[in-house]
């Protein structure tokens, strides 16, 4: 009975490190060049449009397709899609912004400094709220989607922005 314990002890054990190392891979994964490559030429193409971006651009090209895979059906692995398309979208909305305020002079960088540290409160308040209200594991994949949605609308407006 003893070795019996022992034997499943160190599955659990197995199981747990190979579940972890998943965690740390999905966590950590990063958009290939084709997927970057492909926002940021649809953000372009609807730069003037913040709906058509969102219609034409957002989860159809990296998280939606993600989500076919068999790492992308569970809560998390949906979750890992939307965040691997959120850094994308975080990326371009970070290059939009310094764009932006190397056009500027002081005060107006200093305006745009706050007016975005206003929305990332605003992000962070609004995405979190899902695991408030819905408290369960839809929150998790529902609250990244929230994060990838928010950072394009900011990349577009912050490029709209650019262009005035």
């Amino acid at each position: 009975m003893a070795r019996w314990l022992e034997v499943l002890a160190r599955a659990g054990l197995a199981l747990a490190l190979v579940g972890a190392a998943g965690a740390v891979r999905a966590q950590d994964e990063k958009p290939t060049a084709k997927q970057v490559a492909a926002i940021r030429a649809c953000a372009e193409k609807n730069q003037d449009d913040v709906t058509a971006a969102e219609q034409q651009c957002l989860f159809n090209l990296v998280a939606e397709p993600c989500q076919k895979t068999p790492v992308g059906q569970s809560n998390v692995g949906m979750a890992d899609c939307f965040r691997l398309e959120a850094k994308i979208w975080d990326d371009l909305l970070n290059d939009n912004y310094k764009s932006l305020r190397e056009e500027l002079d002081t005060s107006q960088a200093g305006k745009l400094r706050d007016m975005q540290r206003a929305w990332i409160s605003y992000r962070d308040a609004t995405c979190g709220f899902y695991d408030v209200k819905i408290q369960g594991t839809m929150a998790i994949p529902m609250s990244a989607a929230c994060l990838a949605r928010e950072s394009m609308r900011r990349a577009v407006l912050l490029k709209f922005f650019s262009r005035m």
